[in-house]
């Protein structure tokens, strides 16, 4: 592993150890209030479906499992704020945008470039695999663009990845909204990870 990338781990894992930390003064029957999960006693632990994949979150030790025995710390520290910070708020069936959220509009330019700039990058001129993409990760088709697909990103939590054909006078575009209920469950920050993660799954679908 080169220096620079033990190093970002190194930076990754310190919000996550924290958040192990504040997951164990959050009561277990809190967390199910505010999130609809069930938490199993006899396991000590929680189950998070995050699009097709189940994650097994101990309690109190905040220790994450999943398909994978590398995941990211990124995500496990996502995990944790969900169980952490949800408040329990279903959504009104509306799409948001980034901009909407707290703050959206002071970390939007990182947000455009990180995740929907990443996403037009990796399927350009390559709707069809999009779509494929899309359907595998858990996503239910909806009429809004050329490709269009509401996905169930976590419980009570919906992303939508939009994407519109390019012609002769306007180049291929997409876009990452949000159900409207998601300032009450993650920041403009948080948001940027959850756009890394619905990529990461796209990605992964097709390779």
């Amino acid at each position: 592993m080169k220096p620079e990338a033990v190093v970002e781990k190194r930076k990754d894992k310190i919000p996550y150890e924290y958040y192990k930390k504040e997951l164990a003064k959050t009561l277990p029957s809190t967390i199910e209030e505010n999130t609809g999960l069930i938490y199993n006693e006899e396991k000590s632990s929680f189950t998070v479906k995050l699009m097709t994949d189940e994650y097994s979150i101990s309690y109190p030790g905040g220790e994450v499992k999943g398909p994978s025995e590398n995941i990211k710390y990124s995500l496990k520290t996502l995990l944790l704020r969900y169980l952490i910070n949800s408040k329990g708020v279903k959504p009104a069936g509306k799409m948001i945008h980034y901009r909407d959220v707290p703050d959206g509009n002071i970390y939007y330019a990182n947000f455009y470039g990180r995740c929907i700039m990443r996403l037009a990058k990796t399927f350009k001129n390559k709707p069809d695999l999009l779509d494929i993409a899309l359907q595998k990760i858990g996503g239910e088709k909806i009429d809004t663009a050329d490709i269009s697909y509401k996905i169930p990103f976590l419980h009570n939590i919906y992303v939508y990845v939009l994407y519109w054909r390019g012609d002769d006078e306007f180049p291929a575009s997409a876009q990452i909204l949000f159900s409207d209920n998601v300032e009450y469950y993650f920041s403009a920050e948080d948001l940027a990870f959850v756009g890394d993660i619905v990529n990461d799954y796209l990605l992964k679908a097709i390779y």
